[in-house]
């Protein structure tokens, strides 16, 4: 439950921060540190710097415009661009590159390498996720967006949910339902489909946080080409699982620095206001101290697997629940040290919608904790709910009996 660093290793990690240093203005405090507008742009010209040092796609086969590193070189990145408060990419990065690129170079044809992959890495294509559906989230197998072949292109008819940064993309890979005759979790279909093009609608939905980092997605006849699909046809959903497991290992990383780093701007935040002597105070700082460390080992069960060239299981349940669940106390302690004032916004939200605020957020004022807190409600429910994180655990990790399941849905109901 300890991850090897060698020698050659720490010859890596020094690389990476010396490359750091001499590309980070000398008064960086953090991206949390810059408002919307100036992230926005520091994000968009650093990743032109990731680009051409091939450190976009770390991962990927030089051929295709990575840097071929191992898994370990890639976790060691990640590790250190997260304690600089650095992004590892652009806006939609996390789904081009980290979710479908490395999708495509597991189970895509060379001729869909050569055309996919050296427009994700020019940012000229920017993708977005279609799995959730409002009748398939936490039973994604219930889907019933559906795809016809007509001649030599896929039609597509229905709706996606919960889409992330969808309204910055121009292209969605989807779970599509190509064989309603066959059990849920087959006759699904991994499909890659332009978004510019009639038959596409995005609907922005507004969050709790007031941001619009979620979309709807509608096809209504929109098409794709007949050899945009990734493995078989009505083999998705074994393409889907994988494309699952990719963001496990380098969050089993980085997940851990962040949240210490946020218990960190917590501490600094009760000591502010005097707090630290208050005995509830102290006991809940206290707890979110374990908390932090247990989820620093997790993590570290995690990678081990993960270096191990083990394939992420069931178990990652365990890690997803364990992160989300606490986020939501330790905001709630977040605003209990602010008090009144937690009814007034001081400074700025976090420029993202996800997780912790970012590295140099100003630990001092309201906003970015009350932003934190409005955004914790919803990691309890993005990347599978903790409901189902807790079955997955109960059944696939301790053995516990399966809740009865019926192998039919609304996607049964869909004209052929």
């Amino acid at each position: 439950m300890q991850p090897t660093y060698d020698a050659e290793a720490d010859a890596y990690r020094l690389k990476i921060q010396t490359f750091l240093a001499e590309n980070l203005p000398a008064d960086w405090a953090g991206i949390g540190a810059l408002d919307a507008e100036a992230a926005l742009a520091f994000t968009r010209a650093w990743r032109d710097v990731l680009r051409d040092n091939q450190l976009l796609a770390p991962s990927w086969p030089v051929v295709y415009g990575g840097a071929g590193l191992s898994q370990l070189e890639s976790v060691i990145l990640a590790e250190e661009f997260q304690k600089a408060g650095v992004p590892t990419g652009g806006t939609n990065d996390a789904f081009s590159i980290q979710m479908v690129g490395n999708t495509i170079v597991t189970w895509g044809t060379e001729e869909q390498k050569k055309h996919f992959l050296p427009k994700i890495i020019s940012g000229e294509h920017l993708w977005c996720q279609g799995y959730s559906e409002p009748n398939a989230g936490s039973d994604l197998g219930n889907l019933g967006c559906r795809a016809m072949l007509d001649g030599d292109e896929w039609v597509l008819n229905g709706q996606k949910i919960w889409t992330s940064a969808g309204h910055l993309a121009n292209h969605i890979f989807v779970l599509t339902r190509t064989d309603v005759d066959a059990p849920k979790h087959r006759g699904i279909t991994f499909l890659l489909v332009p978004m510019d093009q009639p038959g596409v609608e995005v609907r922005p939905i507004r969050m709790i946080s007031g941001d619009s980092e979620f979309n709807e997605v509608f096809f209504t006849d929109a098409r794709c080409p007949k050899e945009n699909v990734i493995g078989e046809v009505n083999g998705g959903w074994a393409v889907a699982m994988t494309l699952l497991g990719f963001e496990r290992g380098e969050a089993a990383a980085t997940t851990p620095v962040a949240f210490k780093g946020e218990y960190d701007r917590l501490v600094d935040l009760a000591r502010s206001r005097n707090k630290t002597n208050d005995p509830l105070i102290r006991q809940r700082l206290a707890w979110a101290h374990s908390k932090v460390q247990i989820m620093r080992f997790l993590g570290m069960r995690t990678l081990t697997k993960f270096l191990a060239g083990e394939h992420p299981g069931p178990d990652a349940s365990i890690f997803k629940l364990y992160w989300s669940e606490y986020h939501r106390q330790v905001t709630e302690l977040a605003i209990d040290i602010l008090g009144a004032d937690a009814l007034t916004v001081e400074g700025k939200f976090p420029n993202g919608a996800f997780t912790t605020d970012e590295p140099g957020a100003d630990a001092i004022a309201s906003g970015s904790w009350i932003g934190t807190f409005l955004n914790a409600r919803a990691g309890t429910i993005y990347a599978g709910t903790s409901q189902v994180q807790r079955n997955i655990i109960g059944e696939m990790v301790l053995g516990l009996p399966k809740e009865p399941r019926a192998d039919q849905g609304s996607w049964r109901d869909i004209p052929k």
